[in-house]
């Protein structure tokens, strides 16, 4: 993928996770925190990625490369001070659509954050959240995970 289209909210009640699919993610960020475009290390259960997002709120650029764990392991150290520890869970929305419900744990529990994606800016703007979905903070930077993980959870 190319491009993201996207929009971010709080969790306002969790739903019934039975069906989704579980992982432990852990990411730290190489670049700075007032750089536009971001690069981050991920670890998702036994995967391991490079990605590089550009800069936005609802679109913006993203590529994302499979690394190996020694690659991973090799620039991890560069990370400290900027990662963020969560369980990621993936399921299926009644519309068809599929949700990714980030649940933080260290210094950013109890947080809650649920994703889905879009394939045009029209259908973001049109969407109409399930009861679940608390606020949305799509272009709420201080709910970006890079700044998240520089400045904990947001006020």
């Amino acid at each position: 993928m190319s491009t993201e289209i996207e929009r971010k909210f709080l969790v306002a009640d969790l739903p019934d996770l039975g069906s989704a699919k579980r992982a432990v993610v852990r990411q730290g960020y190489l670049t700075a925190p007032d750089d536009s475009t971001e690069l981050r290390l991920r670890q998702k259960n036994e995967t391991y990625y490079l990605t590089l997002k550009g800069a936005g709120a609802l679109v913006r650029v993203e590529r994302e490369a499979e690394i190996t764990a020694a690659q991973f392991e090799t620039f991890w150290p560069e990370t400290e001070g900027r990662r963020v520890e969560k369980e990621r869970f993936t399921g299926e929305l009644p519309d068809g659509r599929v949700f990714e419900l980030d649940v933080f744990s260290g210094d950013l529990a109890p947080l809650r954050l649920v994703e889905v994606e879009f394939t045009s800016e029209a259908e973001a703007q049109a969407y109409t959240p399930p009861d679940w979905f608390g606020a949305d903070v799509t272009a709420d930077k201080r709910y970006k995970n890079k700044m998240m993980a520089i400045n904990g959870v947001p006020d």
